[in-house]
C-alpha cells in the first residue's frame, strides 16, 4: 500500500457527506497543501544555510557531524514534499502517480536517516555525560563520520529494498518480500524511538535531578529542543506509516490524518534550523553586537557552561 497518499487523491475518495462538506474538505486540502508548501520553502533555505555553514565555514567537531547530516536529511525530505505537493496543487494527476513511485524511497530513507541521526546525537550525548572519562579517552576519532556514513547506507538499503518489492521502482508489488521489508523497516524506527526516548530521558534526568546534576549548555537545550519537536510533530508521520502497513485499510480517516500529518512532518524539518538559531541567539545584547549565522549556529552547539561578563559560571537555572 502507497504510504505517500496524497492529499489531492485523499480528495478523489468518495464521501458520505453533502456536496457542501465536499468542497468545504477541498478547500481545507488546498489550504494545507498552500500551507505544507510555504513552511517547506522557509525549511529548504534554512536547512541550505546550516549545511552551507558547517560544510563550508565551521570546524567540524563530534556533534556538528550528526548535525549537518540531519539537515541534509531534512533537506531531502522537504525537497521531496515541496514537489510532491506543488505537482498536487497544479492538479496534475498522472504525473503525481508516477512521481509517487520513484519518489517514495526517496521520502522513506530521507524520515528513516533523519531520525536515526537523531537517535545518534541524543544517544553520544547521554554517553559523554554518563561515561566521561571513556567517552573523552576511549572514543574513536572518526565515530561520528563512521557513524553517519553507516546510518546513510542502512537507511538507503531499507528504502530501496522496500521500495524494489513493494512496487514502487517495480511493476509488480512481492506478496512475501513487501511484508518482510515492512516489518524490518517498522521494527528499526521503532528500535530508533525507544533509543531517543532512552537517552534523552536520561539526559534530562542528569541535568536536572540527583545530586551530581551537570550544568547545562546550549548544546543541551539544542538537542533536547530538536528532539520534543520531532516528538510534536516528526512522530506522528511514522504512526500514520505504521497504521497504513500493517492495519491495511483505505479508510477515509487515514487519507484524512494524512492532511494534517504531511504539514507537520514539513514544521519538524523546517523548525531544526530554527531552533540552532534560536538557541545561538537566546540572551544575547543584539543592541551592543552584531552576530552572524556562523557565530550563532557556533554558540549553539556550545559545550561549555555559560559564563557573565566577569568571566564566572552562571547558574544552571539562568541558561
Amino acid at each position: 500500500m502507497d504510504m505517500t497518499v496524497t492529499a489531492w487523491e485523499a480528495e478523489l475518495t468518495p464521501t458520505n457527506g453533502s456536496d457542501q462538506d465536499f468542497y468545504q474538505h477541498y478547500t481545507e486540502n488546498i489550504i494545507l497543501e498552500v500551507l505544507s508548501a510555504i513552511v517547506a520553502l522557509v525549511g529548504l533555505a534554512g536547512n541550505a544555510v546550516v549545511l552551507w555553514l558547517l560544510g563550508f565555514r565551521m570546524r567540524r567537531n563530534a556533534f556538528s557531524v550528526y548535525i549537518f547530516n540531519l539537515a541534509g536529511a531534512d533537506f531531502v525530505f522537504l525537497c521531496y514534499q515541496f514537489i510532491i505537493t506543488l505537482v498536487s496543487l497544479l492538479e496534475l494527476d498522472f504525473v503525481l502517480r508516477v512521481m509517487n513511485n520513484f519518489l517514495s524511497p526517496v521520502s522513506i530513507l530521507a524520515y528513516i536517516s533523519g531520525l536515526s541521526f537523531l537517535s545518534a546525537i541524543s544517544a553520544e550525548r547521554c554517553m559523554s555525560v554518563l561515561w566521561p572519562i571513556w567517552y573523552r579517552c576511549r572514543r574513536p576519532r572518526k565515530l561520528s563520520s563512521i557513524m553517519c556514513a553507516l546510518l546513510w547506507a542502512l537507511s538507503l538499503l531499507l528504502s530501496m529494498l522496500h521500495g524494489y518489492y513493494c512496487g514502487y521502482l517495480s511493476e509488480n508489488e512481492h506478496e512475501v518480500w513487501c511484508p518482510v521489508f515492512d516489518f524490518i523497516t517498522v521494527a528499526w524506527l521503532i528500535l530508533l524511538f525507544v533509543l531517543l526516548s532512552g537517552s534523552s530521558l536520561a539526559l534530562m534526568t542528569r541535568l536536572l535531578c540527583g545530586s551530581n546534576r551537570v550544568p547545562p549548555t546550549r548544546l543541551y537545550v539544542t538537542i533536547l529542543l530538536t528532539v520534543l519537536v520531532f516528538l510534536l510533530c516528526g512522530l506522528p508521520f511514522g504512526i500514520h506509516w505504521f497504521l497504513l502497513f500493517w492495519l491495511q485499510k483505505d479508510f477515509y480517516f487515514y487519507n484524512y490524518l494524512y492532511e494534517f500529518v504531511v504539514p507537520m512532518s514539513c514544521v519538524n524539518s523546517c523548525a531544526n534550523p530554527i531552533i540552532y538559531f534560536f538557541v545561538g541567539s537566546f540572551r544575547q545584547r543584539w543592541w551592543k553586537r552584531r552576530h552572524t549565522l556562523r557565530l550563532l549556529l557556533q554558540r549553539a552547539l556550545q559545550d561549555t557552561p555559560e559564563v557573565d561578563e566577569h568571566g564566572e559560571n552562571l547558574p544552571g537555572e539562568t541558561l
